[in-house]
């Protein structure tokens, strides 16, 4: 496991405040005397770390939600899927959310497990041009329950970019967990200087999912991270006889369309509900190739070329 500090506080200041060691919590926390000395202020050499180990992948991609449920590591997947049908591509996925690893379920590699090399972990595949990592290969089983403090998560992140060997690769797609905690604070913190491309926020169309989500567009705003987009999940259900559409989460303020405009965000795409996309992934395998004449399919399609298409802009 990473060279993390030992168990501290519920309410630890973090080792870069100037309460550090200071503060009513950090009384009887063993770190006490090396936080109020300040050793724990410089700069952690891990940046530099993962900047050299990533210097190799081209685009790096955060997907993010403001809150669970709304179909975020579904996207992460799909999107991962979508781009390694180009051959000639490279497609890494990171799953960093940590206490819900459901990526290796929608990849098919449930029960699969991560091999050492001397450049580091292997990742698994999927296809010859598409890795994925997660905790969820390197637990006994998937009902196991991930119990961690703020520090032990932020080490698993640090050796998930430093230490896994991704090799050459075109787009690394980092899935985190709802909101904006330690972990996402960890992955931009570790990739400040490897040059994240942007961020994909994930929303459903209902105000209680907005609100939320405008509380990552400040995140990101807050950490200098680029926003290529919102895209809005669940946006209403298309009856495959009838082909009406049913509004199952109405957008009473106006959904993210107005949000966006409000805000001056892109919105990449709304993708309507279908009951494919579920089954796929519980099967893990790609809703794009497997269900392809789903109007879901068709807006996961133009999302996909328009964050390709923010990519190749800021390469230009």
């Amino acid at each position: 496991m990473a060279d993390v500090l030992a168990d501290v506080p519920q309410n630890c200041p973090g080792t870069s405040s100037s309460e550090a060691g200071k503060g009513t919590a950090c009384q009887g926390c063993p770190n006490q005397s090396l936080c109020a000395s300040g050793a724990n202020s410089a700069p952690d050499p891990a940046i530099e770390e993962v900047k050299e180990k990533l210097s190799t992948v081209k685009h790096k991609l955060l997907v993010l939600s403001g809150k669970g449920g709304v179909g975020k590591s579904t996207f992460s997947a799909q999107l991962a899927y979508g781009l390694a049908e180009d051959e000639d591509k490279q497609i890494a996925l990171l799953d960093v959310d940590l206490c819900g690893p459901s990526i290796p379920k929608m990849m098919g590699l449930e029960n699969e497990q991560v091999h050492h090399s001397g450049s580091g972990w292997s990742p698994v595949y999927v296809e010859d041009n598409l890795a994925v990592m997660s905790i969820g290969f390197l637990i006994n089983s998937p009902d196991d329950a991930i119990i961690w403090r703020g520090p032990k998560k932020n080490g698993m992140i640090k050796q998930f970019l430093r230490d896994v060997d991704w090799g050459e690769v075109d787009y690394l797609i980092v899935d985190t967990p709802p909101g904006t905690s330690d972990e996402h604070l960890s992955v931009v913190q570790y990739l400040s200087t490897a040059c994240i491309d942007g961020a994909v926020i994930i929303t459903t169309p209902q105000e209680v999912s907005l609100q939320d989500v405008r509380k990552e567009i400040n995140f990101c705003r807050k950490v200098n991270v680029p926003i290529i987009g919102i895209v809005e999940n669940m946006s209403g259900f298309i009856c495959p006889k009838c082909k009406n559409k049913s509004l199952i989460f109405p957008p009473t303020t106006g959904g993210s369309e107005k949000m966006c405009n409000d805000l001056g965000i892109p919105l990449l795409g709304s993708i309507p509900l279908d009951e494919a996309i579920g089954r796929t992934c519980d099967s893990g395998k790609s809703f794009l190739t497997n269900v392809s004449d789903s109007p879901a399919v068709i807006s996961y399609r133009k999302i996909i070329q328009r964050i390709q298409e923010f990519c190749d802009q800021k390469n230009r």
